[in-house]
């Protein structure tokens, strides 16, 4: 998920970045909230986005295959890092000499921890609200699928990240993935400016680009960065997936390859006779390791993929109510778009690549005419969501449309390089009990947990190791038990 550099004309104030957001999901979405807010209260101009700067803003993207390009909108996200750049430690049967270990190894992998426990000491008595009330709850943006899921790597880590600095922060391997997935998108999106009126506009670009990432999934095989939106235990979560594709994953072959997606199988876009044309949800990730994750640095990236595959389902087989996520952004549903928006966007050159035999539902978009009378029939939030339905059910037509087969991709994050995949099957089970657990933290139903000792590798990499009181009292459980199972064999050797 690439970092456009944006920045708004010289007539807006700079963007706020102090408000709570996530670093790995769409997080040009609340920046897009905070300005148009701005720009309503202050009655100045409207924005014209530009690309100079490096304040991530939504923008119009256009297909790049063909010199007439399809349009795609793509909502600026950062890079799922969780556990991105990380090697692994294997950890001895001895849990407390693992700790040991790892304790040391932070020391020295983490020299800013002795300004975060500084940090934490001359915190304000403590906030009783839960996570939710406190950093999803309007004015504030909706949880994201990356909220949801990177508490899997260690809640605490993400709660102290929340705390301490509103949002997970950017590091520098980070900011190496964030290159790769830009020049991953380039093969497919280019960026061009849209003028920005109002927050119905906005958001109506969202919707028609993801029409078009849908238009181009049906036309060309595959689309990347498509956005989505659903609801998860009563609240909306907004998320962007990497890429969907007709073409089937080969779980089978390894190779190294630079090219977007060296582990596809041919071009078998088609269905055979009587069989469901299916879509194939991939997620690339970047790692500093040439070796892949195992274990329980996985677990994120399965959720992840699997909350993706629940949330563009839902949306396919229309079950995600517009109202109620249209309500959650503060939008006017059955507002007017602006005749600036309609011009600027009808006036984009939408034309699928040469060479694409048409159909009845594709011909429609072979001209800026079309696009023109499309805007006009369907000129407000709610017909322009109904008519985002009417594609998903043409690309993916009833529920067994979504493949099951679920692929994380890994790739160098300093050269781009292929490295491997990794494959998850779907359950709605495992998914089910993993929402529950983690909504009942967001809720304030329980505390946030840190992470058990057989991952105690993840805390060479954390920030806060220092100042985590989890870590702690793990510490203090692995030497009670290894003092306790060395007491009979030293009070032995002393009878002796």
């Amino acid at each position: 998920m690439a970092q456009d550099e944006i920045q708004l004309e010289s007539h807006t104030e700079p963007v706020d970045t102090s408000d709570y957001g996530s670093d790995l999901d769409s997080e040009g979405e609340q920046q897009l909230i905070e300005v148009l807010a701005r720009l309503e209260s202050s009655k100045v101009k409207p924005a014209v986005l530009d690309t100079h700067d490096n304040a991530p803003l939504p923008v119009s993207r256009l297909h790049r295959s063909r010199p007439h390009p399809v349009g795609v909108l793509e909502i600026q996200t950062s890079l799922d890092g969780c556990a991105e750049g990380h090697g692994e430690q294997v950890v001895d049967c001895d849990a407390c000499s693992a700790l040991a270990r790892n304790l040391e190894s932070s020391e020295k992998t983490n020299p800013g921890n002795a300004q975060a426990e500084s940090a934490v000491s001359a915190e304000p008595p403590p906030d009783e609200r839960s996570p939710l009330e406190r950093f999803r709850t309007l004015p504030k943006k909706p949880l994201s699928v990356t909220d949801i899921v990177s508490p899997a790597w260690c809640e605490l880590q993400y709660w102290y990240s929340l705390t301490k600095h509103g949002r997970k922060r950017r590091t520098p391997a980070m900011k190496e993935g964030s290159r790769v997935h830009k020049t991953l998108e380039e093969e497919v999106h280019t960026t061009v400016e849209v003028l920005v009126k109002t927050r119905e506009d906005a958001w109506g670009l969202k919707i028609w680009n993801i029409i078009q990432g849908l238009r181009t999934l049906r036309n060309l095989g595959f689309t990347r960065e498509l956005e989505v939106w659903g609801v998860v235990d009563g609240q909306v979560v907004n998320g962007i997936i990497d890429e969907l594709s007709y073409t089937r994953p080969d779980t089978r072959r390894r190779r190294k390859s630079r090219s977007p997606s060296p582990e596809l199988e041919g071009n078998d876009a088609q269905p055979s006779d009587g069989q469901i044309q299916q879509v194939f949800i991939t997620d690339v990730k970047t790692r500093g390791s040439k070796t892949l994750p195992t274990g329980a640095s996985l677990r994120p990236t399965e959720m992840q993929l699997m909350l993706y595959r629940k949330l563009l389902l839902n949306l396919a087989t229309n079950q995600v109510d517009a109202e109620t996520v249209l309500a959650r952004y503060r939008l006017k549903p059955h507002d007017l778009f602006t005749d600036a928006f309609i011009a600027e966007v009808a006036g984009l050159d939408f034309n699928f690549r040469e060479g694409t035999p048409p159909d009845e539902d594709t011909a429609m978009m072979n001209s800026q005419h079309d696009s023109l009378s499309e805007l006009l029939a369907h000129n407000s939030l709610t017909k322009l969501w109904q008519l985002m339905i009417q594609e998903f059910a043409r690309a993916m037509p009833g529920p067994d449309a979504v493949s099951s087969l679920l692929r994380a991709e890994f790739r160098d994050q300093k050269t781009g390089e292929y490295i491997g995949n990794k494959f998850f099957d779907y359950n709605e089970d495992t998914l089910g009990r993993y929402l529950s657990d983690e909504m009942s933290w967001w809720r304030g139903e329980r505390g946030a947990k840190g992470v058990d000792i057989e991952e105690a590798f993840k805390c060479r990499f954390c920030e806060f190791a220092e100042v985590c009181d989890w870590r702690k009292n793990k510490v203090d459980e692995a030497l009670n038990k290894y003092r306790q199972r060395s007491a009979p064999r030293e009070q032995s050797a002393a009878a002796t």
